[in-house]
């Protein structure tokens, strides 16, 4: 939520900012069935150490920011409601990914976060031969999960960790939140393409059948070490217009497709002209379902209720 004083000069230039600020980054996403045209999508998943796509404006309520969102000249004065304190969880929220678009739904959600990040190798882990979607998708955010905590329980996090964090010797509570997510395709997982042509094979087949998104939440409370998971889907329908020549205008766009699950940024307005429908949810296909964190939420708030 942005907060401005009516001043004069002051309030005019940034009105005219905000007036630039990208549809796709302000609009709230709702759960309709099926929804038209969306605006953003975890097709693009850059990592921390990648630019974020220009497509893209964040607006984070994460602790590692100084500044915080202004109000406009004449917005309801109304406080924001932090989720986490109304479920009496622990707050911010510590984010283990470095997904732009998982923290643009944490922003949109008013869930104040605060990143921290541990890779691991996620190739080395499951079985994309055998393991269904779902599995595997757990599997990894399972393993990011273990990592992560372990991590944090070692004191290798300690300079990563939020400012409030200090000087409490371990004390501290907090919820760790991690994911995963994958594209099915005609029953194949499908990954970042290796290179263009793969990127073409993939874009291809989305003209003759549906693509899907498969995407896990774990959260975890430290320092009890309870936790909750699960899984949501959603699918994209693509026009029959879709081909191959579609890969070459992103890359003339510097759009970086082969960092993108399925080969493709949904978001991108020269992949939205081709898109018909989606079954489930936008925050969905961006990469971490809204409803799936809510639920997850309440499930471990009650949980932490059960065990006092």
């Amino acid at each position: 939520t942005m907060k401005m004083k009516n001043r004069g000069c002051l309030s005019t230039i940034y009105t005219l900012l905000y007036a630039n600020i990208s549809h796709s980054t302000l609009a709230r996403h709702h759960s309709h069935v099926p929804v038209a045209l969306p605006l953003v999508s975890a097709f693009n998943n850059p990592s921390a150490t990648q630019r974020p796509h220009h497509y893209f404006r964040e607006l984070s309520t994460s602790t590692s920011r100084t500044k915080q969102p202004r109000k406009m000249a004449g917005q309801d004065d109304a406080p924001t409601i932090n989720p986490l304190s109304q479920k009496g969880l622990p707050s911010p929220l510590l984010l283990g990914s470095a997904s732009f678009t998982r923290k643009l739904i944490l922003s949109e959600m008013n869930i104040p976060y605060h990143k921290v990040v541990r890779p691991i190798d996620e190739k080395s882990l499951g079985d994309r031969t055998k393991d269904t979607p779902h599995d595997l998708v757990l599997t990894l955010a399972l393993a990011k999960m273990d990592h992560l905590v372990n991590e944090i329980r070692s004191g290798n996090c300690v300079d990563d960790m939020p400012v409030e964090a200090a000087g409490t010797a371990g004390t501290a509570s907090y919820i760790v939140l991690t994911g995963d997510q994958v594209v099915t395709h005609a029953g194949n997982i499908l990954e970042k393409p290796e290179s263009i042509e793969q990127a073409k094979e993939f874009v291809r087949g989305y003209a003759t059948e549906p693509c899907s998104t498969v995407g896990s939440c774990v959260l975890t409370h430290l320092p009890s070490g309870l936790q909750v998971s699960g899984v949501d889907t959603a699918t994209i329908h693509f026009k029959s217009t879709i081909d191959g020549d579609l890969v070459d205008r992103l890359l003339e766009e510097d759009a970086p497709i082969l960092s993108c699950a399925g080969g493709l940024m949904v978001e991108h307005p020269l992949v939205k002209e081709h898109i018909e429908r989606i079954d489930g949810a936008e925050d969905s296909v961006m990469g971490l379902s809204k409803d799936l964190v809510e639920r997850l939420l309440d499930e471990l708030s009650v949980l932490l209720i059960n065990t006092k």
